[in-house]
């Protein structure tokens, strides 16, 4: 078993009182790892709310059905629990029964399980996120020099436990995980009505990693309008699938104020929805490819240490731009991805005198180790 970095912080919050809630994409591991956490307890309950008779186990009982069925379990295990209606007062009547029971929820989407936990369970939980492995947790089951090795493997299948234990199948298991997971949540959400036109959006964001979104243009393109494609990437957000950046802007007047870059978590998923698994020296894309590693492996780092940095891109109307911008505790850092390390690079002037960043990086294949680690 590959040994994730949150793992040590979640068993430490055994015990607190609160109930901890796991979030992350289908098949990324969640299930393995709290399996793994209480594989010395004798007294677990595992319900997987995929199954509609564990479902009705929990759903909409009271705290005294709760209690009956809960309290004699050292661990409940709740999976994929945003299949249950109002698990968010589910998890409020968990708590506020104070058992000595250690409950852990798991979902694979933020849909209904973030918003509901939200407001009724504020302050009785704790949530972690769970991503695709990343390439320090891999290194410290392996080397920084064998992960470095297998760069391009990453950069073309990604990181999916699935993809990383079975390299052999590593299409097959990304073209199943992209037609039979990467939607199911959303699917099943009552706020989609042409699903379709989500799979043709997911292949157009595909299409411009790395590069400015247009929610007009993306609108037109797919024939709908641009409420639609932005509440749609909303929900692909919430999944897990994708991630936003928005522009940094402060006090340049020629600044690109309102614009969004879209990343995929894993860039096996990426490549599955665009059918390319092409080698890196038959591609094109492969600088998109290697900032997309980047700023998805710099969002777990930032996650999994507990930073709140937050992470932008930054771009003025005159086509001056910095790949990425991490604002934290009023220090403002630099860097931009080049997938050639001979690549000159140099942080553009009227940023230097607006903002005056405490760090500029150039990260490349030869000194991205300190980019990524926690």
């Amino acid at each position: 078993m590959i040994h994730r970095i949150i793992e040590s912080s979640l068993k430490d919050d055994f015990g607190r009182g609160k109930v901890i809630v796991l979030l992350g994409a289908r098949q990324v591991g969640k299930t393995t790892m709290i399996e793994a956490l209480s594989h010395d307890a004798d007294n677990v309950l595992m319900l997987n709310c995929d199954d509609q008779d564990d479902v009705l186990l929990i759903e909409e009982k009271s705290s005294t059905e709760l209690r009956a069925l809960l309290s004699s379990y050292q661990y409940v295990f709740i999976d994929e629990a945003q299949r249950v209606k109002n698990i968010g007062l589910t998890i409020k009547k968990i708590a506020d029964l104070k058992l000595q029971t250690q409950v852990i929820v798991t979902g694979s989407s933020s849909l209904d399980l973030a918003n509901d936990i939200n407001e009724p369970a504020t302050g009785r939980t704790i949530e972690y996120r769970l991503y695709p492995f990343s390439l320090a947790e891999l290194a410290m089951e392996t080397s920084e020099h064998e992960e470095s090795r297998m760069l391009n493997q990453r950069l073309i299948y990604g990181c999916y436990p699935g993809v990383v234990t079975d390299t052999a199948h590593a299409k097959r298991s990304l073209a199943t995980l992209a037609n039979d997971y990467l939607y199911k949540d959303i699917l099943a959400y009552r706020g989609i009505k042409k699903p379709e036109v989500l799979q043709k959006l997911v292949r157009a964001l595909a299409l411009q990693l790395g590069s400015e979104v247009s929610y007009n243009e993306l609108s037109n393109l797919l024939g709908v309008d641009k409420e639609t494609v932005e509440s749609y990437i909303g929900l692909l957000e919430k999944c897990f699938v994708i991630f936003r950046l928005d522009s940094f802007s402060r006090n340049l007047r020629n600044e690109i104020r309102k614009g969004k870059k879209v990343y995929f978590y894993d860039n096996g998923i990426r490549n599955a929805v665009i059918s390319n698994f092409a080698p890196p020296e038959l591609r094109t894309d492969m600088g998109a490819l290697w900032e997309n590693l980047m700023v998805s492996e710099r969002v777990k780092r930032n996650m999994y240490c507990e930073s709140f940095a937050q992470l932008y891109f930054w771009r003025t109307h005159d086509q001056k731009e910095i790949d990425l911008i991490e604002e934290e505790d009023g220090m403002i850092r630099a860097f931009e991805f080049k997938w050639n390390p001979r690549a000159k690079s140099r942080v553009p002037e009227p940023f230097i005198k607006t903002y005056s960043p405490s760090d500029f990086t150039v990260v490349t294949p030869d000194n991205f180790w300190n980019f990524v680690k926690k």
